[in-house]
C-alpha cells in the first residue's frame, strides 16, 4: 500500500481547501490592482511583461466609472482605492447580496440570471449617463459575470416580461452562454457594444473577470463595449436550433426586423465609437485551476489541469471525469495517487424535471453514481466560482464512493433525483452540499478529482 495515501475524511477536507485556493487566486479586487497602476498623472493598464496601454489623465477633467456583474462590487473597490476623490461617479449594478460598502460608488441590486425591475432602472441610469459623457471624461468600465442579466434594458416594443420569458426558455433547453449572449444582444439596448454607442466620444477603459469559455470578450456579460460578432442571423438560427415553440410575439417581430434590416445591427468592429474604447480582460479560470494545482501540491497531490474550456451536457461530462477516477485507482494514469485531477469551465443542463439545483450539483450527483464501487479514497467536487450554482444558495456539491448510500439511509434514490434535477434536495439530506456564501467573484466552475 502507498504509504501517502490518505483517508477519505481528510480528501474531501483537501478538495475544499484547494477550491477555497481557487477564490483566493481570482478575488476581483486583486486582479484589477494588478492590471492597473497609476504613478501620477501616468495610468497604466496590463499586466507587467505583457501588452500595456498608457493613458496621460492630464487629458480628462472627470473620471467615472460604470459597470455590472457578480465582482463587479469588488472591482470598483478597488479603482476607488486607487483614484481616491479624482472619482466623480460611480453606477454599478450587482446581483442581490453581492455588495459591499463603497465610498462613491452607487449600487443597484437586480436579478440573476432572470433580469427584474431593478436591473431594468439601474442600466437606464447607467446609460443616460453615458450619454452625457464627452472627449475630456475618462470611464472605467468594470464587467464580470452575470453582467449580462444585471444589464437588461430592452429594446424597440419588447418588456422586461416577455425578456424573463425567453431567458427561462433558453436556460431550461440548454443553450449555451454564448447562445443566450447572442439573444440577449439583438433584445436589448445596452449590450452587443450598445453601451460603447451611448459612451462616444468618451475614453473607456473597459476591464473584465472572465466567466465564459475561451475568454471571449463579446460574449462576456454580452459585450456591453465591445464589438459585437453575433447577428439577428445567428439568434434567428439558435430559435430553430432548440425548436422554441413559445417565442414572444413581439420578440419574434423584433427579430424580423432586424433581419430584414428595419433594425440597425449590433455595433462591429471597424465602428469608429471603439477607437477610444480599451478592452482588457484581469482574471479568467485559468487563473483558478492554476491555484488549485498550486494549492493541491502543497497538499502532497501529484495535479493534472485538463482544461478550462470544458463544455457540454453535464452529466456526460460528469462520465469523463468518473472515468478518471476510476484509471488513476486502477493503472495509476494518467497521474499516479495522491492525484488531483482539475478542469474548469461551464457545462450546460437540459431540464427535464422540476426539482431544484444548478450544473455542478448536477455534475456531482451523475459523478456519485459512477463511484458506488470505487475504494472509499476517491472525491468528486464541482463549484461555481460566485457560490450560486443555479437558484440555490450552494455552489455545488462534493461526493464521494459512500454518497449513493447515505441517500439511501435517508430513504433516496440517487437516479430518481438526478432524472427530476433536484440535486439540492439529495444533497441537502447527505450533507454533500458545497456552501461558499456569495464570493464576489465570479470566473465560471471548478472540478477537482481527488484520488488519496
Amino acid at each position: 500500500m502507498n504509504k501517502n495515501r490518505k483517508d477519505l475524511e481528510t480528501i474531501r477536507s483537501d478538495a475544499k481547501e484547494i477550491f477555497a485556493g481557487c477564490l483566493s487566486a481570482v478575488d476581483p479586487y486583486k486582479a484589477v490592482k494588478r492590471f492597473v497602476h497609476l504613478d501620477g498623472d501616468r495610468l497604466v493598464v496590463g499586466m507587467q511583461g505583457g501588452p500595456e496601454t498608457e493613458i496621460n489623465l492630464s487629458k480628462f477633467d472627470r473620471i467615472s466609472l460604470v459597470g455590472a456583474g457578480k465582482a463587479t462590487a469588488p472591482m470598483a473597490g478597488a479603482i476607488e482605492d486607487m483614484f481616491g476623490e479624482r472619482i466623480r461617479k460611480g453606477l454599478i449594478n450587482v446581483k442581490y447580496g453581492f455588495t459591499q460598502e463603497l465610498a462613491v460608488t452607487a449600487i443597484t441590486e437586480a436579478g440573476h440570471p432572470v433580469p427584474d425591475e431593478n436591473g431594468v432602472k439601474g442600466t437606464e441610469t447607467i446609460l443616460g449617463f453615458l450619454q452625457k459623457a464627452g472627449k475630456k471624461d475618462l470611464i472605467f468600465s468594470l464587467i464580470s459575470g452575470g453582467g449580462s442579466a444585471l444589464l437588461p434594458y430592452p429594446g424597440g416594443n419588447i418588456t422586461l416580461s416577455y425578456k424573463q420569458e425567453i431567458t427561462r426558455q433558453l436556460l431550461a433547453c440548454g443553450a449555451s452562454i454564448d447562445e443566450i449572449n447572442a439573444v440577449r444582444k439583438h433584445m436589448s439596448s445596452s449590450k452587443g457594444g450598445q453601451m460603447a454607442r451611448a459612451a462616444f466620444p468618451a475614453t473607456v477603459v473597459n476591464l473584465m473577470l472572465s466567466d465564459v469559455v475561451g475568454d471571449k470578450m463579446d460574449v462576456i456579460a454580452s459585450g456591453p463595449f465591445v464589438p459585437d460578432t453575433s447577428t439577428f442571423k445567428d439568434v434567428w438560427r439558435i430559435f430553430k436550433k432548440y425548436d422554441l415553440k413559445n417565442i414572444p410575439p413581439v420578440i419574434h417581430e423584433h427579430m424580423k426586423a432586424g433581419l430584414d434590416g428595419q433594425i440597425p445591427e449590433t455595433p462591429k468592429e471597424n465602428d469608429r465609437i471603439f477607437d477610444r474604447v480599451f478592452n482588457f480582460i484581469v482574471g479568467s479560470n485559468i487563473l483558478a485551476l492554476e491555484a488549485a494545482s498550486e494549492k493541491a501540491k502543497t497538499l502532497g497531490y501529484e495535479t493534472l489541469i485538463l482544461s478550462s474550456m470544458v463544455e457540454g451536457e453535464t452529466k456526460e461530462v460528469a462520465r469523463v471525469h468518473t472515468a478518471m477516477a476510476k484509471e488513476i485507482v486502477k493503472t495509476g494514469r494518467p497521474t499516479p495517487p495522491p492525484a488531483c485531477i482539475i478542469s474548469g469551465g461551464e457545462t450546460t443542463v437540459t431540464i427535464r424535471g422540476d426539482g431544484l439545483g444548478g450544473r455542478n450539483q448536477e455534475f456531482c450527483l451523475a459523478a456519485c453514481l459512477d463511484l458506488m464501487e470505487l475504494p472509499p479514497r476517491v472525491v468528486i467536487l464541482s463549484g461555481g466560482t460566485d457560490g450560486n450554482d443555479g437558484p440555490t444558495d450552494a455552489a455545488g456539491a462534493l461526493v464521494d464512493p459512500f454518497t449513493v448510500t447515505r441517500g439511501k439511509n435517508a430513504g433516496m434514490e440517487a437516479n430518481e433525483f438526478l432524472n427530476r434535477n433536484d440535486a439540492y434536495h439529495f444533497f441537502e439530506k447527505t450533507k454533500d452540499l458545497l456552501i461558499t456564501g456569495p464570493t464576489n467573484t465570479n470566473v465560471m466552475d471548478v472540478r477537482l478529482v481527488l484520488v488519496g
